[in-house]
């Protein structure tokens, strides 16, 4: 295993300008690491330039941008907001969580034992709760030792990320692919190169450009592919068992004796509670190279500096893994089919919109946007805006995800609105379709 090598399965302050006052105006807020001297000067003297923000795109923050931009002035025109841009589910009625979720939240929180700081890495009952629940799909047993408690998945990349970085190093990333990688990246130094995944093959690995993107300084990558290559692989499975298609759901981890498997998930898609923050880091590795002294230690200290959970979710954890029933899942899957089937039929009926393929798992699927035959559309940008403004539905532009002229529409919504919403999206792009082609 190379030291530096790794692939991926899935605010700054601003102080008035110079005032030479005798003491600071009171309405003028100081951090707390300045001083409160007579001369004041702006931030972008205090900070190097490396301390700017990363220009990449978040999915939060495109969204927020487009739901901003819908038109409200007009209360008479005025329609609901449908939003097929976020995976959150737990809006709906037909998604929620199991009562014994819930249930075993209150019971920890109102037993007053869980009111102080838990260990930084996680409770023990937590870490040994998960260790069991994922040795469940593996040929290997886990052990606690193996599991760390992360605030929902995306901490869990922040720590992957920063455990692999490196002077130098960089990460192998899917193209479409969840952009807080490419953010925590930036951060921590990485190049980021991307590996495509290909629309008319079912999404599968071009294994061809990964060998070609990968070299000795790379930190992270597919079983066999990295095994030969030197490096370790990142498993984001935070959609595991979210699969209703011909194949079922197979975690990384089962390769973890043929090379190193980072596995990140959490509760918040497969129990729909996203907005309770409770993830896993795990080690699975049977051959036993990231239980070295060094890289325990290094990873424990890494965990000191981060907030994880809140204690009573996390001692809720046990008896969530433990006694949530299998019908529970089973109408989540059906009802994930059922949208999904939705979605892929309704944009069959829509001509600037094709899906080169049915969706078999997670929430959301890819689309490919046809502007030749659009009128004063100039990318998928451009047309999530309007679409937004005109319309009043949210759905994400390719480009947040890496492709351009794509869109990516998320199908965990109930059906009704669902309907309602691609019903709207095929009027617009009728309303935009140029007119030789529209009549």
């Amino acid at each position: 295993m190379h030291p530096s090598s790794c692939v991926v399965l899935k605010c700054q302050v601003k102080l008035p300008p110079t005032c030479n006052c005798a003491k600071p105006p009171s309405t003028i807020p100081f951090p707390r690491s300045l001083s409160l001297g007579c001369s004041l000067t702006t931030t972008s003297q205090f900070l190097p330039k490396a301390m700017e923000a990363p220009a990449n795109i978040t999915i939060k923050g495109i969204l927020s941008l487009l739901m901003q931009s819908i038109d409200d002035d007009d209360d008479m025109k005025k329609k609901s907001v449908i939003s097929l841009g976020m995976g959150d589910p737990s809006a709906y009625s037909c998604f929620q969580a199991p009562p014994v979720a819930s249930h075993a939240v209150a019971e920890a929180l109102h037993s007053h034992r869980f009111n102080g700081y838990s260990p930084t890495v996680g409770l023990p009952q937590t870490r040994r709760a998960i260790a069991e629940y994922l040795s469940g799909d593996l040929p290997y047993d886990l052990s606690s030792d193996d599991v760390f408690v992360t605030s929902g998945c995306t901490q869990a990349i922040d720590v992957a990320l920063a455990m692999l970085a490196r002077p130098g190093s960089n990460i192998l990333l899917p193209r479409p692919g969840f952009p807080i990688y490419e953010l925590c990246a930036a951060f921590r130094g990485l190049e980021v190169r991307h590996f495509d995944l290909l629309p008319q093959n079912g999404w599968k690995v071009d294994l061809a450009g990964v060998e070609a993107l990968a070299d000795q300084n790379t930190v992270a990558m597919i079983a066999e592919t990295a095994e030969r290559l030197k490096i370790l692989v990142i498993a984001d499975e935070v959609y595991g068992h979210l699969a209703f298609g011909r194949n079922p759901f197979v975690p990384m981890g089962v390769f973890g004796s043929t090379v190193p498997v980072l596995t990140l998930g959490s509760l918040s898609k497969r129990w729909i509670v996203p907005g309770w923050r409770l993830g896993w880091f795990v080690t699975c590795d049977p051959s036993g190279s990231f239980r070295k002294p060094k890289m325990v230690e290094r990873i424990k200290k890494y965990f000191d500096i981060l907030g994880g959970p809140s204690t009573f979710i996390q001692a809720a954890v046990p008896r969530i893994l433990e006694e949530t029933e299998e019908n529970f899942f089973k109408k989540t899957i059906k009802v994930l089919k059922q949208t999904s089937d939705i979605c892929f039929d309704r944009v069959k009926e829509i001509t600037c919109i094709t899906c080169p393929y049915k969706p078999e798992g997670s929430m959301a699927v890819m689309m490919k946007l046809n502007l030749s035959i659009l009128e004063d559309i100039s990318d998928d940008i451009d047309f999530c805006f309007k679409l937004a403004k005109e319309e009043s539905v949210i759905i994400l532009p390719g480009t947040a995800v890496g492709l351009k002229n794509w869109l990516r529409i998320t199908f965990a919504v109930d059906p009704e609105s669902l309907e309602e919403g691609l019903a709207r999206l095929k009027s617009f792009c009728k309303r935009h379709t140029k007119q030789q082609l529209g009549s």
